[in-house]
């Protein structure tokens, strides 16, 4: 198995983790490079020490979408298999047990987009560029882009972003919820590991199970949901990082918690 070449994992002490996009010039999601995210994904669901991941580009823009160079040259049967490994990758960078942040820059169209949307939260940079651009293309998102644009930010907002086909600018997706916060450019990686390791600062084991009980409970009724909640509190108990928290409270200091 080839190792990865399109993307970057950095481990730091602190428990954040980057994913950085490196496929010149526009992060295109070809083959290679949504095969690199998948393995990503798959080293990091072993990672028991990671507690945030910031997901960003190398380049100028996060990601301009599909590859229409290597989508033009696929036979159907090929479209059949690729777009729906492309989704199943998102699917499993959405479903990692802890946080990740989408830091964007430039573009984020498309594929890009949807990327982005799989993510837990969204940082902006002012220039940045985000939408849904497939009915341009007479054809609609495929990634999850139908789905997961709704949960967020309702169906209306939603049907007009993917109606229109629109590229919207930073603050028109922070008016919208699709941002959840938007920075200037040259302070995005600042502010996006900060909003990490602000993350990765508290309770490990809180912060797994909390992220547990909003993405499988929020589509529940409420009473599965109270269960649901209830279940992901009592796997916090029992834990060494519980009982440093209330004694770091006692002893007025930061807890130093260890993820047990």
């Amino acid at each position: 198995m080839r190792d990865l070449e399109f993307v970057h994992l950095e481990t730091r002490e602190n428990g954040v983790r980057i994913l950085s996009l490196d496929r010149p010039p526009v992060n295109a999601l070809g083959r290679e490079l949504v095969s690199d995210i998948d393995r990503a994904c798959a080293r990091l669901e072993g990672d028991a020490q990671a507690r945030c991941l910031v997901v960003r580009s190398a380049g100028r823009h996060f990601s301009g979408g599909a590859d229409l160079k290597e989508r033009q040259g696929m036979r159907r049967e090929e479209v059949l298999e690729f777009v729906p490994f492309l989704g199943r990758t998102f699917r499993r960078l959405e479903n990692l047990p802890f946080p990740t942040v989408a830091a964007v820059r430039g573009a984020a169209v498309g594929g890009g987009c949807e990327l982005a949307l799989a993510c837990d939260l969204r940082i902006l940079a002012e220039d940045a560029t985000v939408g849904l651009r497939e009915t341009a293309l007479a054809i609609l998102p495929g990634a999850g882009g139908t789905q997961r644009l709704p949960r967020l930010i309702g169906p209306a907002r939603a049907k007009r972003w993917i109606f229109t086909a629109r590229a919207h600018s930073a603050q028109e997706a922070l008016a919208d919820g699709v941002a959840d916060r938007v920075v200037t450019a040259e302070a995005l990686e600042h502010e996006a590991v900060r909003l990490a390791e602000t993350i990765a600062a508290q309770g490990p084991v809180a912060i797994r199970l909390a992220k547990k009980a909003i993405d499988q409970g929020r589509h529940l009724p409420l009473d599965e949901a109270l269960r649901l909640e209830w279940e992901c509190y009592l796997g916090t108990l029992d834990t060494e990082d519980r009982t440093e928290g209330l004694r770091a409270f006692a002893e007025k200091r930061a807890p130093r918690y260890r993820g047990c």
